[in-house]
């Protein structure tokens, strides 16, 4: 059965109390906010809706912040911002993780220097070589144009040397501007294929979504909805916290989906993507983050 093209949110709006919400893909394509994306959250908060805004990138929330800040989504549109660069750093911070408590503080950084703010007041010791390091942080590459092909020499090493893998950032790839850009789950799941450890802090785990219950104060989980682009991470994480998920079909599936961002999808290829995740079941789809 085909999942149901939804216009917008109007008409599933007050079937739900709390939203949890994807940024890249849904709010924003990585450099700006889409069209209507503001109002949408403004016509959420006039019908008295909670709403938490989850992101796998690898950066602080406070970042997260002052980036929608600059895309003209203010600060008073949504109730609190998550993202899995702020789950991993309370990780490292608290070592109540037994996987987390064993790392040691000698940490390799795979990723940019934009990425670095995480490692702010944890008190790693960064180590620039792999032989030095007692573990590698993976926040992910920085350019569009960088490939699987460039770190693999790395991984390849750090595998051969055994060092556990935090991967701050579970999407394989996102959209940026209409282009397709390389993420850190890539890494990560190269490096599982070489018989490294990874640890994923981020959708589609549900730890991260209990989280996020705790931020919206929405205890009753029939009456919370997670909006995202990705079958397997947003749809996933939703399915596996036992709430329901909405999918935008202009994000990291448009291609396949024979749209773009804002346009009603392809009836047939929409069925035969939900065909793949015969387990997964959103309650609907729309175009874009719309009214």
């Amino acid at each position: 059965m085909t999942i149901p093209q939804l216009p917008g949110l109007r008409d599933l709006a007050p079937c739900y109390d709390g939203f949890i919400i994807d940024l890249w893909g849904v709010i924003h394509d990585g450099s700006r906010a889409y069209d209507g994306a503001a109002n949408c959250l403004t016509d959420l908060r006039t019908e008295g809706k909670r709403v938490v805004l989850l992101s796998n990138s690898p950066r602080r929330a406070s970042s997260l912040v002052a980036m929608l800040a600059a895309m003209g989504i203010g600060r008073d549109l949504y109730h609190a911002v998550m993202s899995s660069g702020e789950a991993v750093h309370g990780e490292l911070l608290t070592r109540k993780d037994p996987w987390f408590a064993a790392l040691g503080h000698r940490c390799y950084h795979v990723g940019p220097a934009s990425d670095e703010p995480l490692l702010a007041g944890l008190g790693l010791d960064r180590v620039a070589s792999l032989d030095q390091a007692q573990f590698l942080l993976n926040t992910g590459p920085d350019d569009i144009a960088e490939t699987l092909a460039l770190y693999q020499p790395m991984l390849d090493r750090a595998a051969t040397l055994g060092l556990p893998m935090i991967c701050a950032n579970p999407d394989l790839v996102v959209i940026h501007e209409g282009y397709e850009m390389l993420c850190a789950g890539a890494l990560a799941a190269y490096y599982e294929t070489l018989g490294g450890d990874v640890c994923y802090r981020g959708k589609p785990d549900p730890a991260i979504y209990q989280t996020c219950f705790g931020l919206l104060g929405t205890p009753d989980k029939r009456r919370i909805l997670a909006i995202g682009d990705a079958f397997h991470t947003d749809m996933a994480g939703a399915a596996r916290s036992g709430i329901d998920g909405l999918l935008c079909t202009g994000g990291i599936h448009a291609a396949e989906l024979g749209t773009r961002y804002g346009r009603p999808a392809d009836p047939e290829r929409l069925a035969c993507l939900q065909a793949r995740y015969p387990d997964i079941r959103p309650v609907g789809a729309i175009a874009g983050f719309a009214w």
